[in-house]
């Protein structure tokens, strides 16, 4: 078969809005993970706090997942978004269930407690992997 260019990009336009909404998606899932959470996350990365980064990557990897499985698989923006707001319940659910595995988790990412963080960060990310397995249907 033979392509021509045009054909080669007949569905950039498409890719820029899924690409446009999701990085959108992710930057409101961060800022509402940031707002749930009981401490700054920006502010401890930014003062060197590695266990507020692991978490938050965490996080952000564990949406992202599902995130990408949506984008692959939705069948318009509608469809995206409400895959988006799942996805973000289903990451906070996650915290608030890891919370309660690790008592005292609140105070342990600000006090830099990093298998703490790195082991949230791995409930956080299977989570996500899960999510995303599950959108595929």
């Amino acid at each position: 078969m033979d392509y021509t260019v045009s054909e080669s990009i007949r569905y950039f336009d498409d890719f820029l809005i899924y690409f446009g909404v999701a990085i959108a998606l992710l930057v409101v899932f961060t800022v509402v993970y940031i707002k749930v959470t009981p401490y700054k996350e920006l502010e401890l990365i930014r003062a060197g706090n590695t266990a507020a980064a692991i978490s938050l990557s965490g996080a952000m990897l564990g949406f992202a997942l599902p995130l990408a499985s949506a984008v692959a698989n939705s069948i318009n923006l509608i469809d995206l978004c409400l895959f988006a707001v799942l996805a973000t319940v289903v990451q906070l659910v996650a915290f608030v269930f890891a919370r309660m595995l690790m008592p005292g988790l609140s105070d342990d990412i600000p006090a830099g407690h990093v298998a703490k963080a790195t082991f949230l960060a791995a409930i956080s990310v299977a989570v996500g992997l899960l999510n995303a397995a599950a959108l595929v249907y």
